[in-house]
């Protein structure tokens, strides 16, 4: 009933968030011979822990699609003497590169304000940040080629300084 990606965005969810299991346990429930066994191995494969949304899921996926390397999955960023700046949804530490998905809750006023300040931390501390929202989702394009930009800005600089993420 489901496609491969709301299979991946279901399991991300029983083995994220909700703690309802775990990857082991959902290819245990997988059972030979049934009707779309493929398709449900094939989702196990890109069940990741971490995803806190199925729009985090759907481009988490897409951004492997595109070739981008997959990221690391929300996680603590910290500046140099430890502080925490802030949690990112998906992150290149070794690139000081976060993609963060905003939802339409982000335009609610503190969450916004919360959301600035939060960015100057990042910005302030060497990460860039890459913001997508549901318009990006229906067409990827541009904000798939605004990541392929802070990629080749961090690989074209000779001396990455060290991220400190969590």
């Amino acid at each position: 009933m489901l496609g491969l990606r709301d299979l991946v965005a279901v399991g991300d969810h029983l083995v994220g968030r909700s703690a309802l299991t775990t990857i082991d346990g959902l290819a245990a429930s997988i059972r030979p011979g049934h009707r779309h066994v493929r398709v449900a191995r094939a989702a196990i494969e890109l069940v990741r822990v971490g995803s806190e949304s199925a729009m985090e899921t759907w481009f988490r996926l897409a951004l492997v699609d595109a070739g981008f390397p997959e990221p690391v999955l929300n996680i603590d960023v910290e500046d140099p003497s430890g502080t925490f700046l802030g949690r990112v949804d998906m992150a290149w530490p070794e690139y000081r590169i976060a993609f963060e998905y905003d939802g339409d809750h982000h335009r609610d006023r503190e969450v916004f304000q919360h959301d600035q300040r939060r960015d100057n931390g990042f910005v302030v501390n060497g990460w860039l940040v890459v913001h997508a929202t549901a318009l990006d989702a229906s067409r990827p394009a541009l904000v798939f080629e605004r990541l392929r930009q802070a990629f080749a800005i961090r690989r074209s600089s000779p001396a990455r300084s060290s991220a400190s993420a969590r």
